[in-house]
C-alpha cells in the first residue's frame, strides 16, 4: 500500500500524489467539490506511450484540472482515453470539454450513459424525482455544454491494453446501475463510488441498490485486490477494507440479536 503524507494535502487545491509502478504511473488529482461539499478524485495514467483520464471531477474546477494535466507533460493528441466510473455530475463534468480540447475518446457503462445523455443524476436510479434532478444540474454546474454522448459502452471484461494499460473493466454496480471499476494487472482498483475512503474506508453513504451494492464487494472477495484508489478520499488496502466490512457485518449482527432479546424480555414483564 503507498504510503500516506504526515501531513494530509487532500484537501489544498491542485494536490498531486504520484505512485511509480514497473509499467507506469498513477497521478492523483484531487479536486474540491463547490459549496465546501468535500472533494473527488480524478486518476491519470502514464503509460508508456500516453495517458489514460479515469473521471474528470466537477466542472467548477476545470481550470485546476487542465493545470495539473499541463503539469504532468499530459497534452492534447497523447491523451487517448477518458473512462467515467459512472454519470454522477462531480465525476463528468468535465468529460465533454476535455474531450474536445484534448481530442480523446469517452467511455462509460450504457446503464448510466442517460445521465450525461439528459442532464439527469437520477436517470436509471431507484430513487430521485425531477426537483431533485434540477437541484443536482444546479448544484454540480452541469450545464448544456456539459452534456455530451459517450464515443463506447463498455462493460464487464473489456480490455485496456489496446491504449496501453495492462486493466480489464468490473461492472460493480450499487451505487449506481452502470458504476464500473477499473483493475489493473498489478492489482489495483479503481472504484469509483463503489467506496469511499473520508475517515475509514468503507462503502459509499449513498447507493442506490445496498444489495446490489454488496454483492459486487461479494464479487470483489474473488480478485487479487491490493490497493483501491475511490472516488472520494484516500488509497487504502483491500485488506483493509475487508476487515472493517466483516467487522460492521458482525456489529450489526450483534446489534439485531440485542435489539431481540430486548423485545423477547420486555415481553415476559
Amino acid at each position: 500500500m503507498p504510503k500516506k503524507d504526515k501531513k494530509d494535502g487532500r484537501e489544498k487545491l491542485n494536490t498531486k500524489k504520484v505512485f511509480n509502478t514497473t509499467m507506469r504511473k498513477i497521478i492523483i488529482i484531487c479536486l474540491p467539490l463547490p459549496y465546501k461539499l468535500g472533494t473527488v478524485n480524478c486518476y491519470l495514467i502514464k503509460t508508456d506511450t500516453s495517458y489514460i483520464l479515469i473521471d474528470t471531477g466537477c466542472s467548477n474546477k476545470r481550470t485546476e484540472l487542465e493545470k495539473e494535466l499541463e503539469r504532468a507533460c499530459c497534452k492534447p493528441g497523447n491523451l487517448k482515453l477518458i473512462v467515467l466510473t459512472h454519470g454522477d455530475f462531480d465525476h463528468t463534468g468535465n468529460a465533454s470539454h476535455i474531450r474536445e480540447k484534448f481530442g480523446a475518446k469517452i467511455v462509460m457503462h450504457y446503464d448510466d450513459s442517460g445521465m450525461v445523455e439528459r442532464r439527469n443524476m437520477f436517470w436509471n436510479r431507484r430513487k430521485g424525482n425531477i426537483l431533485l434532478g434540477m437541484i443536482a444540474r444546479i448544484l454540480f454546474r452541469f450545464g448544456k455544454k456539459e452534456r455530451f454522448k459517450p464515443d463506447l459502452y463498455i462493460d464487464e471484461g473489456y480490455d485496456l491494453s489496446e491504449y496501453g494499460f495492462d486493466a480489464k473493466v468490473l461492472h460493480i454496480p450499487g451505487h449506481s446501475k452502470g458504476s464500473i471499476g477499473i483493475l489493473t494487472a498489478n492489482g489495483d482498483l479503481f472504484c469509483g463510488d463503489l467506496f469511499e475512503n473520508k475517515d475509514k474506508p468503507v462503502l459509499s453513504s449513498i447507493m442506490d441498490d445496498l444489495t446490489t451494492a454488496n454483492a459486487s464487494v461479494e464479487k470483489l472477495k474473488s480478485l487479487e485486490i491490493k490497493t483501491v484508489y475511490p472516488g472520494h478520499g484516500g488509497p487504502f488496502s483491500m485488506e483493509l477494507f475487508m476487515k472493517q466490512f466483516k467487522q460492521n457485518a458482525i456489529d450489526k449482527m450483534n446489534g439485531a440479536t440485542n435489539e431481540t432479546n430486548r423485545n423477547i424480555s420486555g415481553g415476559d414483564l
